[in-house]
């Protein structure tokens, strides 16, 4: 946990935005696997990691504004579970470290809520997204599971968002010990790697480097030679001589904050000439997005520089043809970059999506286009501003299936050579990501130097064998 003081602070800077009503807020449960007593790993909702710090199972809280009282809802340690699990800090004592001195039992919570509704007043909730939680709020609000999503509170949403958008010197401190550590991760992949190995060899390792730290993978990790499925987690496959590796993965503190990084590397010990040439359009869109991350810039922009970036390469590789302003201003450029060039992050890899990208990505000024393929996954457009952190990631990806569609349907063919793009069906995809925050003049590189240029990257891949 931060400091107490920390918690205390958020909490009231967030009951001064909303002045009224009661703030809702449900952690998660444990979720089992496969029978009750086998659980997936817990992980605690990002906002009341946020507001409350306490990451255990079936708590829940409010910040009662018109009553000026915290509570926390949540049962204490039976002596069943003293057996099982040994005895821990009591869920007072959580409470007390992060400035809540009322701690009431979880069945209370019903009663607590009817008798403000019986006063007429407001109960602001976040929209839920695990099953668990649409349940719950069903039977606490007696409301329909398919009314709770726009009956969420939208300026509790927007006062969340705007808190937990900026972030302070400690979260950032928190983050980017995150991302050393995936820079750890990304180093350990880059030099353990051999042709012959399984993808899941790799992704062992991987975990097992997150773990060793403390934490635990951000994220499922992303270990492939098929770099042209954009999340693709399977690990199934042997690696061999002149393929590549991308590896997206990144770790999670104990408290929760993330880091997110992505490299492309060879199987062998060096990149071939076609996968150079295609390995430097990409970082070149990368170093041309950084020249537009600056604070008062929209995130859309950054996303077109990438996207300019590489079509302009694929045209002086031959793949594309004519005006690129007119062919990334129409689209074309997505059969080669179908993905967004970045998003938020911080206590979530994608920060705060569950609170709707509407809000968090987005404003009333610019609306997300929803239309244009490649536009409609982009999670960040709106303008930035210091505390912000982020991820910058282009990438080419060569997709079999997708390139056969728009060849039949001859779209955009006077903007792709699809005789060339032919010859690229087999290559598989490069990304290249890397973390930032967002300062008050520019941004600061989040983490270690890690491995980037092609040499840096050869050299580590030589010293593996």
């Amino acid at each position: 946990m931060f400091h107490t003081n920390v918690y205390v602070e958020r909490r009231a800077a967030l009951a001064r935005k909303l002045k009224s009503g009661v703030l809702l807020f449900l952690g998660n449960e444990e979720s089992p696997m496969n029978y009750t007593d086998n659980t997936y790993s817990f992980r605690q909702d990002s906002t009341f990691l946020y507001y409350f710090g306490i990451a255990h199972p079936g708590l829940a809280a409010v910040i009662d504004i018109d009553e000026n009282q915290e509570i926390i809802f949540g049962n204490e340690m039976s002596i069943d579970e003293i057996v099982w699990m040994g005895r821990q800090q009591t869920l007072q004592d959580k409470a007390r470290l992060v400035g809540i001195q009322k701690v009431n039992p979880q069945n209370q919570l019903s009663s607590y809520l009817i008798a403000a509704q019986q006063q007429k007043r407001i109960i602001h909730f976040l929209p839920p997204y695990r099953p668990e939680n649409k349940i719950k709020l069903r039977e606490l609000l007696n409301m329909e599971i398919g009314n709770l999503k726009q009956s969420a509170s939208i300026s509790f949403i927007k006062a969340v968002v705007s808190q937990r958008s900026v972030k302070s010197a400690l979260e950032i401190t928190e983050i980017e010990k995150a991302v050393n550590h995936s820079i750890d991760m990304h180093l350990l992949a880059m030099r353990k790697t051999k042709p012959g190995m399984k993808e899941e060899e790799v992704a062992a390792l991987i975990h097992g480097e997150a773990l060793r730290t403390g934490g635990n993978i951000a994220y499922p990790i992303i270990l492939t030679i098929h770099g042209e499925i954009l999340h693709n987690h399977f690990h199934g496959n042997t690696m061999k001589e002149g393929q590549l590796v991308l590896n997206d993965s990144g770790m999670e503190t104990a408290l929760g904050y993330c880091g997110d990084l992505t490299r492309t590397f060879p199987v062998g010990k060096k990149f071939d000439s076609r996968q150079r040439e295609v390995y430097s359009i990409v970082k070149t869109a990368l170093e041309n997005a950084e020249t537009v991350l600056t604070p008062g810039k929209r995130f859309i922009d950054v996303h077109f520089a990438a996207c300019k970036t590489l079509a302009e390469g694929m045209k002086a590789m031959g793949l594309m043809k004519g005006d690129m302003d007119e062919a990334v201003a129409a689209g074309a450029h997505a059969l080669f970059f179908q993905c967004g060039t970045g998003h938020m992050m911080g206590l979530d890899v994608h920060d705060m999506e569950d609170l709707g990208e509407e809000y968090v990505g987005y404003d009333e000024i610019l609306k997300k286009e929803t239309s244009l393929f490649g536009l409609k996954s982009l999670r960040l457009g709106r303008e930035l501003e210091p505390g912000f952190v982020l991820t910058v990631e282009p990438g080419i990806y060569m997709i079999p299936e997708l390139i056969d569609l728009w060849k039949s349907e001859k779209r955009f063919d006077s903007f792709i050579n699809y005789a060339a793009v032919e010859k690229f069906k087999d290559f598989s995809g490069i990304r290249l990501e890397n973390n930032y925050a967002m300062t008050a003049d520019g941004y600061q590189l989040l983490g270690k130097p890690l491995a980037i240029a092609i040499d840096e990257v050869e050299e580590i891949r030589n010293s593996a064998y």
